[in-house]
């Protein structure tokens, strides 16, 4: 993963720092060669091997089940998709219905994984796995969120208008109801 073996295009790792951590991230700063022998440091944040899912649930309306949610990037409250990190042991399906569960009170009977999407990776290691959920019935769990979450739910009908909104602007969460609108399309029925 270095760029270390022949043949291998990446840059040569020459040497890895971590230069902070918190309780979340940890950063790391990197002495890199590149092949036409510039050298520079970047910093990223690594991959932490915990695996993560954004879901987009479908109702028999044909409405997706958003959250408003606080955003401490922006210290705002905006609209997003149910999201999380799946636990130790549990398969990125049942961490989709699980989150489901916690963020919108509803569970689904199908779930269909769509893609991994990276997120800023020119200084993150981070995944996140879009899930397609259908098929929904009303179950709540308790979740780890500091305050209740409203759920609001939007006609997939007329999701270019949400796109316009001041309120939703998450790149995952706009990529993953394009993947989700071209996987429904695609779909005979």
């Amino acid at each position: 993963m270095s760029g270390d073996d022949e043949g291998d295009p990446r840059p040569r790792i020459l040497a890895r720092r971590e230069v902070a951590r918190s309780r979340l991230f940890r950063i790391e700063e990197l002495d890199l060669r590149f092949s036409n022998g510039v050298e520079r440091t970047y910093e990223r944040l690594p991959a932490t091997g915990h695996r993560a899912v954004m879901v987009v649930a479908l109702d028999d309306a044909g409405e997706i089940l958003l959250i408003r949610e606080y955003m401490a990037g922006f210290h705002a409250y905006q609209l997003t998709l149910p999201k999380g990190a799946a636990d130790p042991g549990e398969s990125l399906e049942e961490a989709a219905n699980r989150e489901l569960k916690e963020e919108a009170g509803y569970g689904a009977r199908r779930i269909e994984l769509l893609k991994e999407l990276s997120v800023a990776p020119g200084h993150m290691g981070f995944t996140q796995t879009v899930a397609l959920a259908t098929d929904l019935y009303p179950e709540r769990l308790p979740g780890d969120e500091p305050e209740p979450l409203d759920v609001e739910r939007w006609p997939l009908a007329r999701i270019d208008a949400l796109f316009q909104r001041e309120d939703f602007s998450e790149a995952r969460a706009i990529a993953a109801l394009h993947l989700a609108r071209m996987r429904l399309e695609s779909t005979p029925g």
